[in-house]
Parts: structure tokens; sequence; C-alpha cells
């Protein structure tokens, strides 16, 4: 998905991590991030609601963006349709939970993003792609994320993956997992840094347990809730809210706060021990990357190629105006768990 702002904010994003626990037995401590709404196109614009990233917290593990949207009535937004746009220095992870979007890049791939299966996308040096949402589909409604690619492999070749988890089952709990490993379930998509990407669906009242890497920081991203962090003093998380748990924590445990069904998902890494540029839709390492890839994309370089059979009347999106100053860093505030 490109972000569609006309005035994208220039992010510098620190990988500054809390503790979660102290000595066993401590309960973690969750720090509530609340997301900001965005509409995506024009006067019939569908509404994202953005999570990541934002001024407190701008990365947890390498998770650098999270759009979470519907559910949509496309009869009354028009649904999704994004032109060809541009990525580079990171990885797209789209998830469904109802809904089809048709996916087109410069790769030739044209797949399908369908409930329940993961379509991850590499753009490295450089790729275009488009997302339309498809005629039959009636409500919209999923996540759209990033993952922020490390400097050693930000020049990575354009890739495509697709992948159908299957469907591990605790208490009254669907957990599909993506990316990464949980519960002994592992996905064969390739990632550059350790991340987990796991969605989990409550039955009213049920909750689980999950033994996770004390080295990686996690975040609950909550689709429909209450849903509440039981190893810790935290109120419940509600809908397109995201509990941030930091580094330490060997159990998270999350249960469903209501008498009807849930979701969330979770996502967790290893800490990104790396300064990144985020603008627009170009991850890169200071101003003057993104200000090439700009201008790259702008000239219709080979960097980004071009994509077939997009039937829209914009062809080439263009890039906003770069803002006249340089980047101003945005800090995370360490605290203490």
């Amino acid at each position: 998905m490109s972000n569609l702002e006309v005035h994208p904010a220039e992010i510098d994003c620190h990988s500054i991590v809390h503790r979660a626990t102290g000595d066993a037995g401590r309960m973690i401590t969750v720090e509530r991030l609340t997301a900001r709404d965005v509409p995506l196109g024009g006067p019939r614009a569908m509404t994202v609601h953005r999570t990541l990233p934002q001024r407190q917290r701008s990365l947890i593990g390498a998770w650098c963006f999270a759009d979470h949207y519907g559910p949509d009535d496309v009869s009354l937004t028009g649904g999704m349709d994004v032109p060809p746009h541009p990525h580079t220095g990171l990885q797209t992870v789209s998830w469904l939970f109802s809904g089809e979007i048709e996916h087109r890049d410069t790769i030739g791939n044209h797949a399908m993003v369908r409930p329940g299966e993961m379509n991850l996308m590499t753009a490295g040096h450089g790729i275009a792609h488009t997302e339309v949402s498809t005629p039959q589909t009636t409500v919209l409604h999923g996540v759209q994320l990033w993952v922020a690619l490390p400097a050693a492999a930000a020049d990575a070749d354009r890739d495509f993956a697709h992948h159908v988890p299957s469907v591990l089952e605790r208490d009254g709990v669907s957990i599909r997992v993506f990316l990464g490993e949980l519960l002994g379930s592992r996905s064969p998509v390739h990632t550059f840094t350790p991340l987990v990407g796991a969605e989990l669906s409550f039955e009213p009242s049920a909750g689980v347990e999950l033994p996770v890497n004390p080295d990686h920081e996690h975040g609950v991203l909550v689709d429909a809730g209450p849903v509440r962090v039981v190893n810790s003093a935290a109120e419940a998380l509600q809908r397109t809210e995201l509990g941030y748990i930091g580094l330490g924590a060997t159990t998270i445990g999350l249960r469903n706060e209501s008498d009807e069904r849930s979701r969330v998902l979770l996502l967790g890494g290893a800490p990104l021990d790396e300064q990144i540029i985020m603008w627009w839709n170009f991850v890169g390492r200071t101003h003057d990357d993104i200000a090439a890839f700009r201008r790259e994309w702008s000239e219709h370089s080979d960097r980004f190629g071009q994509v077939q059979g997009y039937r829209g009347e914009i062809q080439h999106l263009p890039a906003p105006a770069l803002p006249n100053s340089r980047l101003r860093p945005r800090h995370n505030v360490p605290g203490e768990a």
C-alpha cells in the first residue's frame, strides 16, 4: 500500500526499546499506542488507522509501518485503488480479514491478497506495484505492514512471496503464524531480521499464553476487542490500539474481555539497531537517499521499472514535494518497566 498523504512526515526512526520485565515473575509493562486516522485517496476516501510510526515509537523490531483498515463498505468508499507507486529499502506485508485485493508489480507478479493468506513483497533496491480491491469485494478489512530492511540488505533484489499458514487451535484461540515462529509453527517466508507475525482470533472470553523470545520486542495490534495482556497491570486494549511490550518478556498472556469474538495481530522482532529515515514510500539512511529515490521515481528510472496491466487512469503516482528543511529526528522516550 502507498502512503497517500499529501504532506508525509519525514521520520528519523530510532530503535530505542524498553525492558518489559526485570526479575523473574514480575508483571510486564504495556505501552499503549493510539492510531491516527488517515484518508486513503480521493473524495470517497477509505480511512486507515495508522499505528506506526508515531512520535513516541517508530519501530517494533524492524516493523516500521502499520495501517489497519475496515470493515469498509466499498459501495460507499469505492474501496482500494492505488496506482503504480514505488518502494525502497523495505518489505510490504499484506494481510486481509475480508475482501480481496489484486496486486501487480514490476517483476511481473499478478497475485490476489485473500483472507488468511500473506503476500510479502521485497522492495530493496526499488520496486513499484498497484493494489486494487476486486469487483466482487463488498467489505474490505485488513492490515498493511512494512518491515525496514537492515543496511546490509537495503539494496536487495526485488522479490515476492505468498504463504498460506496453517491454523493452530489453543482453547478457543485460532492462530495463524505468517512470519517467523510461534508455538512451534514456523513460516517459510524469508525475512532479513528475526521477526514474528501472527493473527490470533479469540472465542468469547478465551485466552492463551504465548511463549516469546525475550530478546524481541512485541506489539499487540487489536482489530476487534477488548483484549487484555493478562500478565500486566494495563487495562484492556481496544480496537485499533497497539500495546507495546519491550525486551525481557518470556510469555505474553492474552484474553478476550468480551462476550463476542475478538482478534489481534502479534508483531515482534529483534530490535533494529540502526537509524533509518522513512518518507512517503521510501526507506533510506540519509535525507539525500530519500531525495535521490524521489528524483528517480519522478524521472521514471529503471530503479523501479514499470507495472503492466493496471487499468486505472493514473499510471505513475506523483511523489509529494520534499519539505524545504532537512529532517528533524523524532526520538522515543526511554522508560522503566
